[in-house]
């Protein structure tokens, strides 16, 4: 899983690290501004894509601004922005009632919360850390509808 790659500035191409993670996924999910197609391309060889449009996408980026999936039983939503973060898990729950899950981005802040049936996660950035320690994705691992274990890993 991962958001605000930002290419071509950030994102010249898949790092390395980001790699050795994306290697036998069974889908990516990709919390918007990609900034360019070519990276949901590239992310293809990996893995089917699943993304939502950020606020830096160009127009070759073909995302929708929201977007609702079932992952092995899993209901999970995702969207780019998802505002503030007061107040933020009660939002997402009004905005997707029926998700078990909601990805988002923007933030380039990692995130992974969980309260009464409905966890918030956000992968952080692999390319454009700002303020945090290091560059992040994120990862989940999905069985029979639940979701097992989730983890936000170092990649710079």
């Amino acid at each position: 899983m991962l958001s605000d790659t930002h290419a071509p500035r950030r994102w010249k191409s898949c790092p390395p690290r980001v790699a050795e993670h994306l290697r036998g996924a069974d889908a990516i999910l990709h919390a918007g501004d990609v900034c360019t197609g070519a990276v949901l391309e590239e992310l293809a060889a990996y893995a089917p894509v699943h993304a939502v449009k950020g606020n830096n996408d160009g127009p070759d980026v073909r995302a929708p601004e929201t977007l609702e999936l079932d992952l092995d039983g899993l209901r999970v939503a995702m969207i780019h922005d998802s505002g503030a973060a007061k107040g933020r898990w009660a939002r997402m729950r009004r905005r997707f009632p029926s998700a078990d899950l909601v990805v988002f981005g923007h933030s380039h802040i990692p995130l992974d919360h969980a309260e009464q049936g409905l966890r918030i996660f956000n992968p952080g950035s692999p390319t454009d850390r700002r303020r945090q320690p290091h560059g992040t994705i994120g990862i989940l691992y999905i069985e029979n509808g639940a979701l097992h274990t989730t983890e936000i890993i170092p990649v710079t």
